[in-house]
C-alpha cells in the first residue's frame, strides 16, 4: 500500500544545518511497502505516485523521522513496571506507605520490591537503609532500588539471606553501607555491591513481563529504535523469546555485558550479528566503568565538594580489565560502549581504547561510544575526536540533577555537565539518549534540555552549552542512527530509507524554545505502519 503525507510541515533531517533544511523544504511525502520514495513536491508526488495512494492529511502537524534512542534498558524498562514505583516519594515514611501497601496488593512474592526514589529529594537527604526497610516487614525480604539503578538499600532479611555481617569485606567497585561509624552493615549496596545483591536475590524473572506495554513506553515518545544496554544472559534470552514470537514492532539494539559473559552471549545468539532479525540484532558489547554523579560514586580526577576533600569516587574495574575487554571487543570487530560518568572514567576509557587499537586494528569500523559524558574534559573531547569516538550524552541531567551537580561539583564543572556545544564544536558525532528506565523515553524533553540547559529548580546551567533546535533534532534521528550504522536506511526521511516515523503537534522549529517539551507526539510510524496513535 502506497502512502502520501501532505499538508503539514515536514522536517526531513536530511542536512546538516537548519537553513540548509528550510531551502530544500518538502511538501510532501511517499511511502510504499514501508519505504520512502520521495520527499518533494505535492505535484511532483501526484504525477509519480498510483491512482489509488491513500493520501494522508497532517492538517498542520508535523512529520519528522522517527526517534533513536542511543542508549536505555528495554528489558529491565519492562520487568520494573511491576514494581512499586518509588519516584513521586518525598519522604522515608512515604516510601514505607506505598511499599506497604503495594505488598497489599500483590500478596505473596518473593520478595517486595521498589525502584525510582532519590534521596537528593527525600525530606531526610538519605538512602531508607534497613531501619527505615524494616518497619515495612522483618520477615518478607524488601528492596528499593535508587532512581540511578547505583544503589539500592534493603531490609535485614535480605542481609541474612545474603550473609553480609560486619565482617563482609566491600566487594572490588562497590561498598556496603555501615551504620554510625561502625562494620554493622546498614542496608546500603553501592555500585557493585548492589550488582552482588541482584545477582542472587529472587526476583520477577526477565521475561515476565507485557512486550507491548514495554514497547509503548517507547512509541508513544515517538521512539521507533531503542536499545538493550548491558545486556545479561537472561534478557539476552528474554529478548530471543519476544523475537521469535513475533512480539516486537520496534528495533531493538542489545549489547551484552562483557564482565557477564557478552562475548559467550553474542555466539549463543549469533542470528541477531550483524543485523535484524525479527525486530532485534546484537550491536557490540556495553562496559560500565564508575556510577552515579549525582550518587556521588561517579569516578573524578578532582574531589567531589563537601565531606571528605580528597574523596573522588572510584572505578568499577582496573585499567588492565578495562584494556582487556576493549582488546576483545576490537579482535570480534565489535562496537564497544563505555558507561563513563566521571571524568577519571572518562579518562580510563581514552587510554584503555587508545591502547588496545594500538595492539588490534579491527578491519571494521568500530565507531566506540562514551555513554553519559556528564563531566568529560575538553582535552578529553579533542582525544575522542582522535578515534572517531561518539559521546551519547544523558541531557536530561541538567534538568533533573543540574543542581545536585552544582552543590557537588561547584560552578566550573557543574556548568559543563552534558557539554554538547564543546562536543560538537569539536566536530563530534553527538546523541542524546534519557537511559530508561531512569528517566522516561521523552525524546522532546531531552531536545528541550539541551537548547535551554534550564534546571528543575530552575537554575540556567552551562549556557554556553546551549546548541540549536536542529542541532538537538538530529542528535535524537540521524546521529543515533549513525551509532548504529544505520545511518543509510533511518533517521532521516529520504528516498529509499525505512518509513520509521512521527507526526508531532507542532513544528519544533517554529515554536518559543521553552515549548519544546510541551509537543505532544499523534503517531508513530515503523515501517509504514502506525504502531501508536
Amino acid at each position: 500500500m502506497d502512502q502520501i503525507y501532505y499538508n503539514g510541515s515536514i522536517i526531513t533531517m536530511a542536512y546538516s544545518t537548519a537553513e540548509e533544511e528550510a531551502s530544500h523544504s518538502a511538501e510532501a511525502v511517499w511511502v510504499s511497502d514501508g519505504i520512502i520514495r520521495a520527499a518533494s513536491g505535492v505535484d511532483e508526488i501526484k504525477r509519480d505516485a498510483p491512482g489509488d495512494a491513500e493520501w494522508i492529511d497532517l492538517d498542520g502537524s508535523c512529520l519528522m523521522p522517527g526517534f533513536i534512542d542511543p542508549h536505555s534498558h528495554f528489558v529491565m524498562n519492562g520487568r520494573m513496571a511491576a514494581w512499586c514505583d518509588l519516584s513521586d516519594c518525598s519522604s522515608h515514611q512515604e516510601i514505607i506507605d506505598k511499599m506497604k501497601a503495594y505488598h497489599e496488593k500483590v500478596g505473596a512474592v518473593p520478595a517486595v520490591i521498589g525502584f525510582g526514589y532519590d534521596h537528593n529529594f527525600l525530606a531526610e537527604g538519605t538512602h531508607p537503609d534497613k531501619r527505615v526497610l524494616d518497619q515495612i516487614s522483618t520477615s518478607v525480604p524488601v528492596v528499593a532500588l535508587h532512581v540511578s539503578l547505583h544503589f539500592a538499600c534493603c531490609n535485614s532479611p535480605v542481609l541474612a539471606a545474603l550473609g553480609i555481617t560486619a565482617g563482609t569485606p566491600d566487594p572490588e567497585g562497590g561498598k556496603f553501607g555501615r551504620i554510625d561509624g561502625s562494620n554493622e552493615p546498614s542496608g546500603y549496596l553501592e555500585e557493585a555491591a548492589m550488582n552482588l545483591m541482584m545477582a542472587s536475590f529472587p526476583q520477577q524473572e526477565a521475561g515476565g513481563f507485557d512486550p507491548a506495554l514495554t514497547q509503548r513506553t517507547y512509541l508513544q515518545y515517538g521512539v521507533t529504535t531503542a536499545q538493550d544496554g548491558d545486556t545479561t544472559p537472561a534478557e539476552m534470552a528474554a529478548l530471543d523469546a519476544m523475537a521469535r514470537a513475533g512480539a516486537l514492532v520496534m528495533d531493538i539494539v542489545a549489547y551484552p555485558d562483557m564482565p557477564d559473559g557478552g562475548r559467550q552471549t553474542a555466539q549463543t545468539y549469533s542470528r541477531y550479528l550483524g543485523g535484524y532479525a525479527d525486530h532485534l540484532k546484537i550491536g557490540g558489547y556495553k562496559l560500565i566503568l564508575d556510577g552515579s554523579p549525582q550518587g556521588r560514586s561517579a569516578w573524578m580526577s578532582e574531589p567531589y565538594l563537601g565531606g571528605d576533600p580528597d574523596y573522588c569516587a572510584y572505578p568499577w574495574m582496573s585499567d588492565s580489565s578495562v584494556e582487556k575487554f576493549i582488546e576483545e571487543a576490537l579482535s570480534d570487530g565489535r562496537q564497544i560502549l563505555a558507561h563513563c560518568n566521571g571524568d577519571a572514567a572518562s579518562e580510563q576509557f581514552i587510554n584503555a581504547y587508545a591502547s588496545a587499537f594500538s595492539k588490534v586494528k579491527p578491519d571494521e569500523e568500530i565507531r566506540p561510544v562514551m555513554i553519559h559524558c556528564q563531566t568529560v574534559r575538553n582535552d578529553q573531547l579533542d582525544r575522542m575526536k582522535d578515534f572517531g569516538m561518539i559521546a551519547s550524552i544523558f541531557v536530561g541531567h541538567v534538568w533533573y540533577w543540574g543542581d545536585i551537580h552544582m552543590i557537588n561539583f561547584g560552578p566550573e564543572r557543574g556548568n559543563h555537565i552534558s557539554p554538547a556545544r564543546d562536543a560538537l564544536d569539536r566536530g563530534l558525532h553527538v546523541n542524546f539518549h534519557q537511559d530508561t528506565p531512569v528517566t522516561r523515553p521523552d525524546v522532546m524533553h531531552s531536545v528541550w534540555c539541551a537548547v535551554n540547559r534550564i534546571s528543575r529548580r530552575g537554575n540556567l546551567i552551562g549556557a554556553d552549552q546551549k546548541i540549536s533546535v536542529y542541532e538537538a533534532l538530529r542528535a535524537v534521528t540521524i546521529e543515533g542512527a549513525y551509532q548504529y550504522f544505520e545511518e543509510d536506511s533511518k533517521g532521516s526521511i529520504e528516498p529509499g530509507k525505512r518509513a520509521d516515523l512521527v507526526i508531532l503537534d507542532r513544528n519544533p522549529l517554529a515554536v518559543p524554545s521553552m515549548e519544546l517539551r510541551d509537543i505532544k507526539v499523534l503517531k508513530t510510524i515503523k515501517d509504514g505502519v502506525t504502531v501508536y496513535s
